[in-house]
């Protein structure tokens, strides 16, 4: 391996390190951006080749493994805080120049908001127009520059909530990185150049998603027929709904959402004890839809 490429994969090591001790999960990345270790799985027959191969008329389960073998290779699911564990993943990568940080874990629960310049739109200019129009600020937060002029901030999000990751829906080039989904790390050097932090920024903790922001991130509603209760006003009927169509994996993500709402249109309190009982609908326990709602007021600058 060339020397330069030492010297880059040390660096990134170390910057890896650096950003595990802030409590950030990290994977080595290649030169393209990509994971630097390939799945160990790529070579494994697809559930219809497996179920042709034993003669069985039905496809063969075949759930993609997210590191239960124990091997490297599973993308973000490698993504470690742990020294040793980060020195193993990038000893099993020494070409890797870069790293990943994973969104969407504890204790930050990261949310990437990608600016792009790749598209010829103004992604500044486009964030701009989403926050004046849904009245939101981007408080002072991480700013990750990337070699192609674009921007990376950084923002935290609640513990209860799952990001999911979008290419372009809030706006053209600006794109999400949420759960499951990572962001090049400031100090990685790719075929593009080198990832650097913004100036004044790399002291700063991940600033706290703003509510409004946070439900343009969130799937949006969808019409329900589930019964309500009569009491809560139309706009209240409506949020009790949406909770009641959450299938398993988004019920706390709708709840946070509805709660979100009804507190930042005055009806918060009155709809807790409507979108308690919806949420026990879905499956929820009692505590978990009030810690969620909880989670919902402080957001929203209201006691829970």
């Amino acid at each position: 391996m060339a020397t330069t490429d030492r010297q880059a994969t040390t660096l990134a090591l170390a910057h890896a390190l650096s950003a595990a001790e802030r409590g950030l999960a990290v994977i080595p990345l290649s030169r393209t951006k990509l994971p630097a270790l390939r799945s160990p799985h790529r070579d494994a027959p697809r559930p219809a080749e497996a179920s042709a191969a034993s003669g069985s008329p039905e496809p063969t389960p075949n759930p993609p493994c997210h590191g239960e073998c124990g091997r490297f290779g599973h993308g973000v699911y490698d993504a470690a805080t742990d020294p040793a564990r980060i020195r193993e993943l990038f000893a099993a990568a020494p070409w890797a120049t870069g790293y990943g940080i994973a969104c969407g874990l504890p204790p930050h629960h990261l949310i990437g908001v990608d600016l792009d310049t790749k598209s010829g739109t103004d992604s500044s200019a486009a964030l701009r127009e989403l926050a004046l129009r849904h009245l939101f600020t981007i408080p002072p937060t991480v700013v990750v520059l990337t070699p192609s002029g674009g921007r990376h901030l950084w923002l935290s999000g609640p513990p209860d909530v799952v990001v999911p990751n979008s290419a372009g829906r809030l706006a053209p080039g600006i794109d999400i990185r949420g759960a499951g989904g990572y962001l090049v790390g400031p100090g990685s050097r790719t075929d593009q150049g080198v990832y650097a932090t913004a100036p004044g920024t790399a002291g700063l903790a991940p600033a706290a998603c703003p509510p409004a922001l946070l439900r343009l991130l969130l799937p949006p509603p969808r019409a329900s027929h589930h019964p309500t209760p009569a009491s809560t006003g139309d706009h209240g009927q409506g949020l009790v709904q949406f909770v009641l169509a959450a299938h398993e994996g988004q019920r706390n993500t709708r709840l946070f959402w509805a709660a979100c709402r009804a507190y930042e249109d005055g009806i918060g309190p009155a709809l807790v004890d409507p979108l308690v009982e919806a949420a026990l609908n879905t499956g929820l326990s009692e505590r978990e839809a009030r810690a969620t709602i909880a989670s919902a007021a402080r957001m929203t600058g209201h006691r829970p």
